[in-house]
């Protein structure tokens, strides 16, 4: 009998409107109700809850996907296709794949995103959210910080793509995990081209059109904010507006001084466990 625990690779083919295709690859681990794993801007599926089994030991399903251009996946044919209707059709073809009915999305960053946007289109097929580390404001993101990023990945690889993303401000006793999170990161992925093209396409696109629409979203919301002196790129005032706006949210963020639950993967998934239960969802509360 396989061993529920062990990784189970899929691939799932999705046919693109222009007749070309691409191939999105990802794990599938434990048995139960399913929580499908969205991770952020240059991340791979490793990047949601760290490599955490906690969910998956707890009687979860947790399927987790690399977004199109990261990790093992391929590239988007066209180099500018790394707009969030993109990475909510490749959503929408992962769900189908799996037959998913009501999943939980749990995302990051730009997976917060991608999670929400789809869950704004689709809110009777959803079962839970978990917002961690949410960055979309409402407005595109400003400045020259992302071009800066996807020409060092460019033309220096992972090494340069490192300097370049460590920020000025982190405290000394960060600062090398950090470093060291950022480089194994950029080393999970097949194609840095790839990357690059969609570090210039995400920030600056619309994943949906103001926070007024958070509003209406009658949905169990985990949101989980990380302190701006740890990382700036995720405001911690935007993770509180969420909370604000969303009827059926918590609020999770880290102690003073703690290093951000983003990074804590076991801690984060109980966290998440926990608050599943206490919606009513999950093999506990059912059992």
């Amino acid at each position: 009998m396989a061993d529920p625990l062990r990784p189970r690779h899929f691939e799932v083919n999705r046919q693109l409107p222009g007749g070309e295709s691409i191939t999105l690859r990802g794990d599938e681990l434990g048995k139960g109700p399913p929580i499908l794993l969205l991770h952020g801007l240059s991340g791979t599926r490793r990047n949601v809850v760290q490599g955490s089994r906690h969910l998956a030991r707890r009687g979860w399903r947790l399927i987790g996907y690399d977004a199109r251009g990261h990790g093992d996946s391929d590239p988007a044919p066209d180099p500018s296709a790394y707009e969030y209707t993109d990475l909510g059709g490749d959503l929408e073809a992962v769900v189908a794949h799996f037959g998913l009915e009501r999943p939980v999305l749990a995302g990051s960053s730009m997976g917060a995103a991608a999670a929400m946007a789809w869950t704004l289109e689709n809110p009777e097929r959803v079962a839970a959210l978990v917002q961690i580390m949410p960055a979309y404001a409402g407005d595109r993101a400003p400045g020259d910080e992302w071009e800066r990023l996807a020409r060092a990945l460019e033309e220096g690889g992972v090494e340069a793509f490192v300097e370049v993303a460590q920020p000025e401000d982190i405290p000394e006793r960060w600062r090398e995990v950090s470093r060291e999170a950022t480089r194994q990161r950029m080393e999970r992925h097949r194609d840095l081209d790839a990357v690059a093209a969609a570090l210039r396409v995400v920030p600056f696109s619309q994943p949906f059109e103001n926070l007024e629409t958070l509003e209406h979203l009658e949905l169990p919301t985990l949101v989980v904010g990380t302190r701006d002196e740890a990382d700036g790129l995720h405001p911690l005032a935007v993770a509180q507006e969420y909370d604000r706006r969303l009827p059926r949210s918590e609020l999770l963020v880290e102690d003073e001084g703690e290093s951000p639950l983003a990074w804590q993967g076991a801690r984060l998934s109980r966290a998440i466990g926990d608050f599943l239960e206490r919606q009513g969802l999950g093999p506990r509360a059912q059992s």
